[in-house]
């Protein structure tokens, strides 16, 4: 959430950077993560960095083109002793309602209003591979919500209330324009050999 990053290194035959919408990866659904292994732990590695990088507070694999259920979270960036990392995360509950300003990391400089749970239930596996069943609130619940969006390929863009969603209608055709430009340069592959990539990913977690 909250700015954009460039890209810092290579882990395991990917070149790891935050994407930006449209990519396909944001709307490709995650796959569950099917052993914690070295090559999660080296992409895990990446997003950390990334996120700091871009000064976000969260980060979802799907926003580095990895179609796994993992996302990796620090409310307190300037203490990477905070830091979390969920993998094949799950909200069982959810309690209240409240409205708050998001942005996303894969939408620079993009906020727009959004309603959530104020308080939920979620349960994930950590790096260790150890269960954590917890209860959360407030930004800790939102930041929940939104990564784990990401995993199931909805976008904090599709629960903005209408009057927000025509204030924003601009800035998401300036970053379609922006990356249908930047595929006819040839930067960016054709949304098709990205769905390929995707799937190619899903089988080697």
């Amino acid at each position: 959430m909250w700015k954009l990053s460039l890209g810092r290194g290579l882990a395991f035959g990917i070149w790891m950077k935050i994407v930006n919408f449209p990519h396909p990866s944001l709307r490709h659904p995650a796959v569950p993560v099917k052993a914690i292994d070295k090559k999660i732990q080296a992409y895990v590695a990446e997003m950390l960095e990334l996120m700091y990088e871009g000064k976000g507070l969260g980060l979802a694999a799907p926003q580095v083109a990895l179609p796994y259920e993992i996302f990796v979270m620090n409310l307190n960036p300037e203490n990477r002793a905070a830091q979390k990392i969920y993998i094949n995360p799950q909200i069982s509950e959810r309690k209240g309602s409240v409205e708050g300003e998001e942005g996303c990391l894969s939408f620079p400089g993009l906020y727009a209003k959004v309603r959530r749970a104020k308080t939920i239930r979620c349960q994930a596996y950590d790096l260790s591979g150890q269960l954590v069943d917890q209860t959360v609130s407030d930004l800790e619940a939102r930041v929940w919500q939104h990564e784990v969006d990401h995993l199931r390929g909805d976008l904090f863009i599709d629960k903005v209330g209408a009057i927000g969603k025509i204030t924003i209608r601009g800035d998401l055709k300036k970053f379609e324009h922006d990356f249908r430009r930047a595929q006819e340069r040839g930067e960016i592959p054709p949304d098709a050999d990205l769905e390929k990539l995707l799937t190619a990913l899903e089988g080697q977690d």
